[in-house]
């Protein structure tokens, strides 16, 4: 492991994994909400829309790829430079822990999940990727993958959390047509009877009323690694080791992006990164 910063600068000059961002640009997004990039051309690839639920891991397209490493070696993420087309937007890096897809917005019964992140701690290195064992570092959200219809209904989404009791996220209203790359946070909606508790699982989703079109979105789990405001448009900014909050990057993860935006699109993005490696 890396232990000191001339190891670590050392490992970003001789012994790194390059991270190539080249997005292209998400219409129909809003400011002050959160837009996936999974499903965003470019480099990397386009990621799949997931059918059943599956762990993800860096194989996957969609994914950064970088170098594995051999135990007690590992990865941390020590650079970034890059550049949007808009101004005034976050970019987070987030480990995609797992995902599924296959729910629509004009189904009124409870629509299955049973995305439980304890029944997969052994695919994928999953155990140390998640972070705390109370599951508190990982970030639930309802992702969109095409736009569901134009009535608003309210969610309610039944989970499981650490300490293994269940319970209802029952304020979770869906605005007029979510559109595709949409993610909903779920884990601000924990009621102050739970307070304190962790999300481990999503069970089932269940619409108060059709949305009219049946959409494609899912649900999906994350932990975010690191963020890089972008404060102005068409301007680099350069984030260091101690500005990312150097954090370590587990073998198999899932790294991808997040935007948290400012307008009506996520504009173009481009830029790279470094996985210092030791």
């Amino acid at each position: 492991m890396i232990a000191n910063r001339d190891q670590l600068i050392n490992a970003l000059a001789n012994n790194s994994s390059r991270l190539i961002i080249d997005k292209a640009s998400i219409a129909n997004t809003a400011a002050a909400q959160f837009h996936s990039l999974w499903r965003a051309t470019g480099q990397p690839g386009q990621g799949a829309i997931p059918a059943a639920v599956a762990v993800c891991n860096n194989t996957l397209i969609g994914a950064f790829q970088f170098t594995q490493q051999t135990s007690p070696a590992t990865s941390y993420f020590g650079y970034y430079d890059g550049t949007t087309a808009n101004g005034a937007v976050t970019l987070e890096l987030h480990d995609r822990l797992a995902h599924v897809g296959g729910l629509v917005g004009n189904l009124i019964t409870a629509q299955t999940v049973n995305l439980d992140l304890s029944a997969l701690l052994a695919t994928n290195n999953l155990d140390a990727r998640k972070g705390d064992a109370n599951y508190s570092d990982v970030q639930w959200w309802l992702e969109y993958y095409t736009d569901t219809g134009a009535t608003v209904a309210v969610a309610t989404v039944n989970v499981t959390y650490n300490d293994g009791t269940s319970g209802n996220l029952t304020t979770l209203s869906l605005a007029a047509t979510r559109r595709a790359s949409f993610m909903q946070p779920l884990n601000g909606l924990i009621p102050a009877a739970a307070s304190g508790k962790f999300i481990r699982s999503v069970n089932t989703v269940t619409l108060s009323i059709s949305t009219g079109t049946a959409g494609s979105f899912g649900v999906t789990a994350t932990r975010k690694r690191s963020s890089m405001p972008q404060n102005l448009a068409n301007l680099s900014f350069i984030y260091n080791w101690a500005d990312l909050g150097l954090p370590e990057i587990a073998n198999e993860s899932c790294l991808f992006l997040i935007m948290l935006c400012s307008t009506t699109s996520t504009g173009t993005v481009r830029g790279s990164g470094k996985l210092a490696h030791g």
